[in-house]
Protein backbone atom coordinates (compact mmCIF):
# COMPACT_ATOMS: atom_id res chain seq x y z
CA UNK A 1 0.00 0.00 0.00
CA UNK A 2 1.15 3.78 -0.71
CA UNK A 3 -0.02 6.64 1.45
CA UNK A 4 -0.49 9.85 -0.42
CA UNK A 5 -0.71 12.88 1.36
CA UNK A 6 -2.11 15.89 -0.93
CA UNK A 7 -2.55 19.57 -0.97
CA UNK A 8 -5.72 20.83 -2.70
CA UNK A 9 -6.86 24.50 -3.74
CA UNK A 10 -10.23 24.62 -2.07
CA UNK A 11 -12.20 24.60 -5.31
CA UNK A 12 -10.60 21.35 -6.28
CA UNK A 13 -11.09 19.04 -3.55
CA UNK A 14 -14.62 17.87 -4.19
CA UNK A 15 -12.49 16.61 -7.65
CA UNK A 16 -9.98 15.34 -5.85
CA UNK A 17 -12.32 13.25 -3.55
CA UNK A 18 -14.90 12.17 -6.82
CA UNK A 19 -11.40 10.97 -8.60
CA UNK A 20 -9.80 8.83 -5.44
CA UNK A 21 -13.31 7.39 -4.46
CA UNK A 22 -14.11 6.22 -7.63
CA UNK A 23 -10.73 4.57 -8.18
CA UNK A 24 -10.96 1.34 -7.18
CA UNK A 25 -8.02 -0.09 -4.43
CA UNK A 26 -8.24 3.50 -2.56
CA UNK A 27 -9.23 3.44 0.97
CA UNK A 28 -8.90 5.70 4.35
CA UNK A 29 -9.60 9.00 3.30
CA UNK A 30 -9.45 11.88 5.20
CA UNK A 31 -10.37 15.69 4.17
CA UNK A 32 -9.22 18.19 6.33
CA UNK A 33 -10.49 21.58 5.21
CA UNK A 34 -8.29 24.79 5.54
CA UNK A 35 -5.32 22.91 6.96
CA UNK A 36 -3.03 23.85 4.27
CA UNK A 37 -0.72 27.17 5.03
CA UNK A 38 1.75 26.63 2.20
CA UNK A 39 0.12 26.73 -0.81
CA UNK A 40 -3.15 27.10 1.22
CA UNK A 41 -5.87 24.77 0.75
CA UNK A 42 -7.19 21.30 2.06
CA UNK A 43 -5.37 18.45 2.89
CA UNK A 44 -6.29 15.52 1.45
CA UNK A 45 -5.25 11.77 2.76
CA UNK A 46 -5.83 8.28 1.58
CA UNK A 47 -4.31 4.92 0.94
CA UNK A 48 -4.38 3.03 -2.33
CA UNK A 49 -2.95 -0.16 -3.37
CA UNK A 50 0.08 -0.08 -5.37
CA UNK A 51 -1.36 -1.46 -8.66
CA UNK A 52 -3.68 1.51 -8.47
CA UNK A 53 -1.38 4.25 -7.73
CA UNK A 54 -0.33 5.29 -10.98
CA UNK A 55 -3.94 5.22 -12.57
CA UNK A 56 -4.95 7.99 -9.59
CA UNK A 57 -1.72 9.85 -9.64
CA UNK A 58 -1.86 10.39 -13.70
CA UNK A 59 -6.04 11.55 -12.77
CA UNK A 60 -4.49 14.26 -10.11
CA UNK A 61 -1.96 15.26 -12.73
CA UNK A 62 -4.65 15.92 -15.01
CA UNK A 63 -6.52 17.82 -12.24
CA UNK A 64 -3.09 20.33 -12.20
CA UNK A 65 -2.63 19.29 -8.88
CA UNK A 66 1.19 18.96 -9.13
CA UNK A 67 0.97 22.72 -10.12
CA UNK A 68 -1.55 24.35 -7.98
CA UNK A 69 -1.16 22.28 -4.73
CA UNK A 70 1.24 19.20 -4.21
CA UNK A 71 0.95 15.32 -3.95
CA UNK A 72 3.46 13.76 -2.23
CA UNK A 73 3.34 9.87 -1.75
CA UNK A 74 4.96 7.47 1.03
CA UNK A 75 5.37 3.62 1.29
CA UNK A 76 3.46 1.68 3.87
CA UNK A 77 5.47 -0.89 5.57
CA UNK A 78 3.07 -1.84 7.94
CA UNK A 79 -1.10 -1.74 7.69
CA UNK A 80 -3.45 -3.68 9.90
CA UNK A 81 -6.58 -3.02 8.33
CA UNK A 82 -9.50 -5.20 6.55
CA UNK A 83 -10.57 -2.52 4.63
CA UNK A 84 -7.00 -2.07 3.35
CA UNK A 85 -6.84 -5.63 2.22
CA UNK A 86 -10.12 -5.07 0.54
CA UNK A 87 -8.57 -2.39 -1.37
CA UNK A 88 -5.40 -4.47 -2.70
CA UNK A 89 -7.81 -7.12 -2.96
CA UNK A 90 -10.30 -5.12 -5.37
CA UNK A 91 -7.42 -3.56 -7.17
CA UNK A 92 -6.16 -5.25 -10.98
CA UNK A 93 -3.21 -6.68 -11.31
CA UNK A 94 -0.14 -7.39 -8.27
CA UNK A 95 1.61 -4.64 -6.23
CA UNK A 96 4.93 -6.01 -7.56
CA UNK A 97 4.10 -6.21 -10.86
CA UNK A 98 2.78 -2.34 -10.71
CA UNK A 99 5.18 -0.11 -12.25
CA UNK A 100 4.73 3.99 -10.94
CA UNK A 101 5.88 5.57 -14.10
CA UNK A 102 6.20 9.24 -12.08
CA UNK A 103 8.15 7.51 -9.16
CA UNK A 104 10.63 5.96 -11.84
CA UNK A 105 11.11 9.38 -13.59
CA UNK A 106 11.88 10.90 -10.92
CA UNK A 107 14.05 8.09 -9.38
CA UNK A 108 16.07 7.49 -12.51
CA UNK A 109 16.25 11.35 -13.03
CA UNK A 110 17.77 12.03 -9.54
CA UNK A 111 20.14 8.73 -10.46
CA UNK A 112 21.29 10.35 -13.73
CA UNK A 113 22.31 13.51 -12.47
CA UNK A 114 25.74 14.35 -13.17
CA UNK A 115 27.32 15.54 -9.79
CA UNK A 116 30.70 15.50 -7.77
CA UNK A 117 29.62 11.98 -5.80
CA UNK A 118 28.33 10.15 -8.78
CA UNK A 119 31.16 10.74 -10.68
CA UNK A 120 33.55 10.21 -7.37
CA UNK A 121 31.41 6.89 -6.91
CA UNK A 122 32.14 6.12 -10.55
CA UNK A 123 36.14 6.98 -10.34
CA UNK A 124 36.69 5.40 -7.08
CA UNK A 125 34.96 2.30 -8.63
CA UNK A 126 37.40 2.03 -11.55
CA UNK A 127 40.30 2.78 -9.68
CA UNK A 128 39.63 -0.43 -7.47
CA UNK A 129 38.87 -2.44 -11.16
CA UNK A 130 41.92 -1.23 -11.69
CA UNK A 131 43.78 -2.72 -8.95
CA UNK A 132 41.75 -5.68 -9.62
CA UNK A 133 42.58 -6.52 -13.30
CA UNK A 134 46.79 -5.28 -12.29
CA UNK A 135 46.62 -8.46 -9.88
CA UNK A 136 44.11 -10.81 -11.17
CA UNK A 137 41.86 -10.11 -8.29
CA UNK A 138 38.37 -10.95 -8.99
CA UNK A 139 37.44 -10.18 -5.72
CA UNK A 140 38.62 -6.50 -6.26
CA UNK A 141 36.29 -6.76 -9.33
CA UNK A 142 33.11 -7.83 -7.87
CA UNK A 143 33.79 -5.07 -5.41
CA UNK A 144 34.28 -2.14 -8.24
CA UNK A 145 30.98 -3.39 -9.69
CA UNK A 146 29.20 -3.01 -6.59
CA UNK A 147 30.51 0.50 -6.15
CA UNK A 148 29.85 1.81 -9.68
CA UNK A 149 26.88 4.02 -10.09
CA UNK A 150 26.12 3.50 -13.66
CA UNK A 151 23.04 1.92 -13.46
CA UNK A 152 21.03 4.80 -12.71
CA UNK A 153 21.99 6.71 -15.94
CA UNK A 154 21.50 3.69 -18.03
CA UNK A 155 18.09 2.96 -16.57
CA UNK A 156 17.33 6.61 -17.50
CA UNK A 157 17.72 6.32 -20.86
CA UNK A 158 15.46 3.42 -21.00
CA UNK A 159 12.95 5.53 -19.12
CA UNK A 160 13.22 8.32 -21.22
CA UNK A 161 13.10 6.69 -23.86
CA UNK A 162 9.31 5.11 -22.97
CA UNK A 163 8.68 8.04 -22.00
CA UNK A 164 9.59 10.11 -24.67
CA UNK A 165 11.16 12.25 -22.33
CA UNK A 166 14.10 14.08 -24.07
CA UNK A 167 16.14 16.07 -21.46
CA UNK A 168 15.73 12.57 -18.83
CA UNK A 169 17.49 11.28 -21.98
CA UNK A 170 20.23 13.81 -22.53
CA UNK A 171 21.50 14.55 -19.03
CA UNK A 172 21.82 10.44 -18.20
CA UNK A 173 23.62 10.15 -21.08
CA UNK A 174 25.77 13.27 -20.44
CA UNK A 175 26.19 11.57 -16.92
CA UNK A 176 27.69 8.52 -18.04
CA UNK A 177 29.94 9.82 -21.11
CA UNK A 178 31.48 12.42 -18.74
CA UNK A 179 31.53 9.72 -15.78
CA UNK A 180 33.55 7.43 -17.82
CA UNK A 181 34.97 10.14 -19.28
CA UNK A 182 36.51 11.31 -16.00
CA UNK A 183 36.99 8.13 -14.43
CA UNK A 184 39.32 6.90 -16.79
CA UNK A 185 41.11 9.97 -17.10
CA UNK A 186 41.69 9.77 -13.14
CA UNK A 187 42.44 5.86 -13.69
CA UNK A 188 45.53 6.85 -16.45
CA UNK A 189 47.16 9.33 -13.63
CA UNK A 190 46.34 6.36 -10.52
CA UNK A 191 48.16 4.01 -13.07
CA UNK A 192 51.11 5.79 -13.94
CA UNK A 193 51.35 6.95 -9.64
CA UNK A 194 51.33 2.82 -9.29
CA UNK A 195 53.71 2.61 -11.55
CA UNK A 196 56.19 5.04 -10.24
CA UNK A 197 55.78 2.94 -6.77
CA UNK A 198 56.29 -0.31 -8.07
CA UNK A 199 52.97 -1.73 -7.26
CA UNK A 200 51.51 -1.64 -11.20
CA UNK A 201 53.49 -3.23 -13.95
CA UNK A 202 53.42 -3.70 -17.73
CA UNK A 203 54.80 -7.31 -17.28
CA UNK A 204 51.65 -7.95 -14.36
CA UNK A 205 48.88 -6.50 -17.46
CA UNK A 206 50.23 -8.95 -19.82
CA UNK A 207 50.54 -11.99 -17.77
CA UNK A 208 47.82 -14.87 -18.45
CA UNK A 209 45.04 -13.29 -16.00
CA UNK A 210 42.69 -16.41 -15.47
CA UNK A 211 40.53 -14.54 -13.41
CA UNK A 212 40.08 -11.52 -15.25
CA UNK A 213 41.11 -11.88 -18.88
CA UNK A 214 37.53 -12.25 -20.39
CA UNK A 215 37.43 -8.21 -19.16
CA UNK A 216 39.50 -7.65 -23.03
CA UNK A 217 38.01 -10.74 -24.48
CA UNK A 218 34.77 -9.79 -25.22
CA UNK A 219 31.88 -12.78 -27.00
CA UNK A 220 28.30 -13.14 -27.46
CA UNK A 221 28.18 -14.14 -23.59
CA UNK A 222 28.90 -10.70 -22.61
CA UNK A 223 25.89 -9.27 -25.07
CA UNK A 224 23.89 -12.00 -23.32
CA UNK A 225 24.87 -11.27 -19.71
CA UNK A 226 24.12 -7.70 -20.05
CA UNK A 227 20.24 -8.26 -21.26
CA UNK A 228 19.69 -10.50 -18.89
CA UNK A 229 21.27 -8.03 -15.94
CA UNK A 230 19.71 -4.79 -17.87
CA UNK A 231 16.01 -6.59 -17.92
CA UNK A 232 16.73 -7.61 -13.84
CA UNK A 233 17.93 -4.19 -13.13
CA UNK A 234 14.92 -2.86 -14.63
CA UNK A 235 12.43 -4.83 -13.00
CA UNK A 236 14.33 -4.48 -9.59
CA UNK A 237 13.56 -0.67 -10.27
CA UNK A 238 10.13 -1.14 -11.28
CA UNK A 239 8.89 -3.51 -8.84
CA UNK A 240 8.09 -3.49 -4.58
CA UNK A 241 10.68 -6.13 -4.74
CA UNK A 242 14.09 -3.97 -5.58
CA UNK A 243 16.59 -6.39 -3.46
CA UNK A 244 18.16 -7.37 -6.96
CA UNK A 245 19.50 -4.68 -8.19
CA UNK A 246 22.98 -5.34 -6.39
CA UNK A 247 23.01 -8.58 -8.05
CA UNK A 248 23.13 -6.59 -11.25
CA UNK A 249 25.92 -4.29 -10.48
CA UNK A 250 28.29 -7.15 -9.92
CA UNK A 251 26.91 -9.71 -12.96
CA UNK A 252 27.94 -6.92 -15.52
CA UNK A 253 31.31 -5.56 -16.92
CA UNK A 254 31.35 -2.14 -17.17
CA UNK A 255 33.73 -0.53 -14.44
CA UNK A 256 36.17 -3.29 -14.83
CA UNK A 257 36.04 -3.00 -18.44
CA UNK A 258 36.51 0.78 -18.45
CA UNK A 259 39.56 0.55 -15.89
CA UNK A 260 41.27 -2.55 -18.11
CA UNK A 261 40.79 0.40 -20.93
CA UNK A 262 42.88 2.78 -18.91
CA UNK A 263 45.74 0.81 -17.33
CA UNK A 264 46.04 -0.76 -20.42
CA UNK A 265 46.38 2.46 -22.78
CA UNK A 266 49.09 3.64 -20.18
CA UNK A 267 51.04 0.66 -21.38
CA UNK A 268 50.15 1.25 -24.68
CA UNK A 269 48.81 -1.87 -25.03
CA UNK A 270 46.22 -1.11 -27.61
CA UNK A 271 44.92 -4.86 -28.39
CA UNK A 272 43.70 -5.12 -24.45
CA UNK A 273 42.49 -1.53 -24.60
CA UNK A 274 40.76 -1.81 -28.02
CA UNK A 275 39.19 -5.40 -26.49
CA UNK A 276 38.06 -3.66 -23.52
CA UNK A 277 36.34 -0.84 -25.26
CA UNK A 278 34.58 -3.22 -27.00
CA UNK A 279 33.53 -5.17 -24.08
CA UNK A 280 32.04 -1.54 -22.27
CA UNK A 281 30.45 -0.66 -25.09
CA UNK A 282 28.69 -3.85 -25.59
CA UNK A 283 27.26 -3.75 -22.20
CA UNK A 284 26.07 -0.70 -22.34
CA UNK A 285 24.15 -1.44 -25.49
CA UNK A 286 22.69 -4.34 -23.98
CA UNK A 287 21.65 -2.93 -20.41
CA UNK A 288 20.36 -0.42 -22.41
CA UNK A 289 18.35 -1.94 -24.94
CA UNK A 290 17.22 -4.88 -22.10
CA UNK A 291 16.06 -2.07 -20.14
CA UNK A 292 13.73 -0.16 -22.83
CA UNK A 293 12.58 -3.46 -23.90
CA UNK A 294 11.27 -4.43 -20.56
CA UNK A 295 9.73 -1.45 -19.65
CA UNK A 296 7.57 -1.39 -23.40
CA UNK A 297 6.69 -4.92 -21.83
CA UNK A 298 5.33 -3.80 -18.81
CA UNK A 299 3.88 -1.09 -19.92
CA UNK A 300 2.00 -2.98 -22.33
CA UNK A 301 1.24 -5.75 -20.00
CA UNK A 302 -0.27 -3.41 -17.59
CA UNK A 303 -2.75 -1.96 -19.74
CA UNK A 304 -3.63 -5.05 -20.80
CA UNK A 305 -4.53 -5.93 -17.35
CA UNK A 306 -6.29 -2.72 -16.99
CA UNK A 307 -8.31 -3.64 -20.06
CA UNK A 308 -9.33 -6.63 -18.39
CA UNK A 309 -10.23 -5.54 -14.85
CA UNK A 310 -13.75 -3.96 -15.52
CA UNK A 311 -14.71 -7.57 -17.20
CA UNK A 312 -12.91 -9.32 -13.89
CA UNK A 313 -14.63 -7.02 -11.91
Amino acid sequence: MLHLRLITPAERTDDVVRLIERTVGTTHLVVIPGAARNPKGDVVMCDVAREAADELLSGLQKLDLDRTGSIAVENIDLSLSERAEKAEADAPGEGADAVLWEHLTDATHEESTLSVTYVAFLTIATMIAACGVVLDNAILIVGAMAVGPEFGPLAGIGTALVRRAPRLALRSLIALLVGFAVAMLVTVGFTYFMDAVDLFSRVKLDAERPNTNFIYRPDAFSFVVAVLAGAAGTLSLTSAKSGALIGVAISVTTVPAAANAAVAFTYDEYRQAWGSTVQLLLNLLGIVLAGTLTLLAQKWLWAKQRERAPRLG
